[in-house]
Formats: C-alpha cells, structure tokens, sequence
C-alpha cells in the first residue's frame, strides 16, 4: 500500500478521466465518488475501477460526454433518460431530482434508465441525509451473481443503500446483495491475497478461494440475497420497462437502471426530535452487551466515517498492483503521476 493525500489522488482521478474522455463536470463528479469510497476503506469500489472505465469509454459502453435528462414526471415521480453517461452523474441527477420533488410533496422517486457503473451507491443516499431528507438507492445491471441454487450467474450484486439523518454521523447503510461486491474480488488480485471461502464459486460451482477462479458470486444469505436482488431488478428496471437480467439471460444486450428515493423527515414531524431519536436509537444500540471477541458494535456507516476522517487527515492507501495498472494508464495517456506521501517525506527528510 502507497499513501496519497486525498486532493492529490482526486486531481489524479479526475485527470486520468479526462485523458481517456470524460467531460470536465463527469470527471470531477466520478473522482470524487471513488476517492470518497477510497476514503472510507471500500477500495472495491475506488480508483482501481478507473482502466475498466476507460475500457469502457473505449468500447462504447460508457458515453463520457452523455448528458442525463428528465424525460418523464408525474406527481411524486420522475424518470431520467442517462443515455449511458458516466453511473456518478446519473445517479446524483437522480438523487437531486428525487428531493426536488420531495421538498413539494413530501417524498419523491426518480429511476434512470440507461446508467452505467454508478460506484459507492451509498455516497447518494448521504446526498440525501445530509439535506434533511431519508434517501434510499438501488441500482441493477446484468448477471453477475449466482441466483441462489444455480452454479452461474443468474442475477447483479444489485447494491441498496438507505441513509437517514442524525445528531452526528447519519445512518449509512451501503450493502451489496452478494456476499462480496465484485470489487472486492478485483481488490484481492490486485494486492494478491486469497478471498475466503463462500465469496465466490469456480466454473464448477465449488468454493473459489483464488480470485482468478471466480466464476460468479455467492447471494448473502442464499435464498435472501438473491431474492432482494430480483426485487431491486423489479423496482429499477422492469419497472421503467428497462428489463435486464432477462434480457441477458435470453441472449440479448443488457443495460444498467437506478431509482432514488427521497422522503422528508420535515413532513412527519420536527427532524429535530427525529435526529434526536436516530442519536438516542443508536446510544442504546451500541450500549448492548458485547458478543465474545467484540471490541466495539458499529452502527452502519460508523467505520466508514470514522476511517475517512483518518485518511482525509494521514493520507489514503491504494495497492500496489492498482496503482501499477493507474501507472500504465498514466504513461499510455500522458498524465503525471502523483506524488506519494512517503516520497514526499523522504525527499524533505535528505533536503
């Protein structure tokens, strides 16, 4: 692992976008939600996605330039075409609109159709708390995960995330309906470390603990997982008449949806008192007995916050074996590269 300071790594992102095609507002926009994960310790879902975006760009899947439109609203919904555009732009788009039409009526749903990888869905739904408003997000693509008894793929890790407003830190729950994201696979090759045994199963259907064997992922909870997942492929895509996952299973093309969901807490009472009860829910919980061999109850999104107010402050870690995949990139397109902490340090150090 290498250090960087956060502002270097996001101007690091952010130029590497824009070399391989990304409008200015859609670099900033995916540097920040990447680097924001990287912060808070989900490097499955921080800068080593940057080549597989870029690929993407290259293959079409991305449009870098897309700009995503309203193209539908009725009462507390809305509908946004997002052409492919970058998943970060289209999913804020979302979000926004969703508490647009909340602050008039209360609670608002925005789906989109046409995204791609949208990153950290939970850094949306925080969109939302920390404007007053509950946010809820989910997005769906193709099969990347086994429906529960199949050894293939059959459904998408499909993540939700629902965030809600408190006297500190508010509720983040950012959870993705397989056992592991796929980056977290993606993350073990690039540092080189096994995966444990119930992430992921082999061409065969057996356990896979080499991450270069993964054939597919495991749903959390079996029957659970894969069943919340097939709901969030209802809720986002046929619901906007945007099918995927039967679609690809029937040998067509897929695409990649989201919905926003934005309720007021205003509209239900003073979000004083609610904040309040968040704050007083989350004293009692944490106060509860410790099970053996716990040192501490979180909260969801408690580590988080906490490991990103470290990294913001001491620097922010990427490993090795993604930073060597960022260098090549780096060289290929002509951006300079950044300067890590430590070198940094050592060159002060002999000056």
């Amino acid at each position: 692992m290498t250090l960087f300071r956060a502002d270097d790594l996001r101007g690091y992102t952010a130029e590497l976008l824009q070399a391989g095609g990304y409008t200015q507002a859609h670099a900033d926009r995916t540097a920040d939600i990447l680097v924001w994960a990287n912060a808070r310790g989900a490097d499955s879902h921080g800068v080593l996605r940057i080549p597989r975006y870029i690929e993407m760009v290259e293959q079409r899947l991305i449009d870098p330039t897309a700009d995503p439109k309203v193209v539908a609203q009725d009462g507390a919904m809305g509908v946004i075409e997002a052409a492919r555009a970058p998943g970060p732009s289209a999913m804020v788009s979302a979000m926004d609109t969703a508490m647009d039409i909340a602050s008039r009526l209360n609670i608002g749903w925005c789906s989109t159709r046409n995204i791609t990888h949208a990153g950290a869905v939970g850094y949306f739904a925080l969109r939302a708390a920390e404007r007053g408003y509950i946010g809820i997000v989910m997005t769906a693509s193709g099969p990347l995960m086994a429906y529960h008894g199949a050894r293939v793929s059959g459904l998408s890790t499909n993540p939700i995330s629902i965030s809600a407003p408190s006297k500190g830190w508010p509720l983040l729950l950012d959870m993705s309906t397989s056992t592991v994201a796929l980056g977290k696979i993606m993350h073990a090759k690039d540092t080189g470390m096994r995966i444990p045994e119930g992430w992921a199963v082999d061409a065969a259907g057996a356990p896979a603990t080499d991450a270069s064997q993964v054939a597919t992922l495991t749903p959390l909870g079996g029957p659970k997982g894969s069943g919340l997942s097939l709901m969030i492929e209802v809720l986002s895509s046929v619901l906007v008449a945007n099918p995927v996952i039967a679609t690809v299973l029937g040998g067509g093309k897929g695409a990649m949806n989201g919905a926003a969901l934005a309720i007021k807490v205003e509209a239900f009472g003073s979000p004083e008192v609610f904040a309040q009860h968040i704050a007083d829910l989350s004293h009692q919980l944490k106060g509860l007995p410790k099970a053996p061999g716990t040192d501490e109850i979180l909260l969801p999104g408690e580590r988080g916050f906490r490991l990103s107010e470290e990294r913001m402050h001491g620097g922010i870690p990427v490993a090795d074996g993604t930073l060597k995949r960022l260098a090549h990139l780096a060289n290929t397109l002509g951006v300079p590269q950044p300067v890590a902490i430590e070198t940094e340090t050592k060159q002060q150090a002999t000056t």
